[in-house]
Formats: C-alpha cells, structure tokens, sequence
C-alpha cells in the first residue's frame, strides 16, 4: 500500500509540474483531429 501510494504521489508532482505541456500537447492534438475533420468534410 505504501508502495502505491508513493507511487501515486510521484505521479502527481510530474502532473503539477507538466500540466501545461500537456495542455499543450492535447491543444495539438485537437487542432489535427479537427483539422482532419474539416478537410475530409470539405474535399
């Protein structure tokens, strides 16, 4: 258990400390998606 939860609280500080590069990244990868979409839409 203590195990698990060292681990969880690891996890937790990369997020707290990354959250915007991985905002950054889903930003990207919405804007391709819908890029995608658009494109299949329109051709």
């Amino acid at each position: 258990m203590t195990t698990l939860r060292a681990g969880y609280e690891s996890v937790h500080e990369l997020v707290d400390l990354n959250w915007d590069r991985l905002l950054y990244a889903a930003t990207i990868v919405v804007a391709l998606v819908a890029g995608s979409f658009f494109g299949q839409l329109f051709l």
